[in-house]
């Protein structure tokens, strides 16, 4: 069951591979995302010391009177690949123009997934053609 995905991402980029990690997190954390309370806008993932670490994804407390005082929402969380996904990314991320970002989190037998995408950034011009694309599909929709 997909929870939340990254428009964002879909819209600013271009997604050349995807790969599915798991996500370290607390248990306030999972019940919270388990209800939909999380917000992947702005946020993306790094490699660091061979290990991926997602940053800047925003999880709200689930109840902010239960939550330790010293939370902070926008923490960052490691990411769990096996050490041949990790390796392989390293490589590709290093050519220029690729980035990982976030794309979706779902739940896949009761344990919460985030899918990770390869992705290079697309031009102002190859945007604005997309909006007229959605713009005329929309137009034609209107009049059938």
């Amino acid at each position: 069951m997909i929870i939340s995905t990254n428009k964002r991402a879909y819209f600013d980029y271009q997604i050349l591979e995807t790969y599915e990690a798991g996500v370290e997190l607390k248990g306030f954390e999972v019940k919270a995302i388990k209800t939909g309370r999380i917000n992947l806008a702005g946020s993306y993932v790094i490699i660091r010391d061979n290990q991926t670490w997602l940053l800047n994804t925003d999880i709200p407390p689930y109840q902010p009177a239960n939550t330790p005082l010293d939370y902070d929402s926008k923490r960052t969380r490691r990411l769990l690949l096996k050490k041949s996904e990790i390796k392989n990314l390293i490589g590709r991320v290093q050519e220029k123009g690729l980035t990982l970002m976030p794309l979706k989190v779902y739940t896949k037998n009761r344990k919460i997934k985030i899918e990770i995408g390869l992705a290079k950034s697309k031009k102002k011009m190859d945007k604005r053609e997309l909006i007229k694309k959605r713009d005329i599909e929309r137009e034609i929709n209107r009049k059938l």
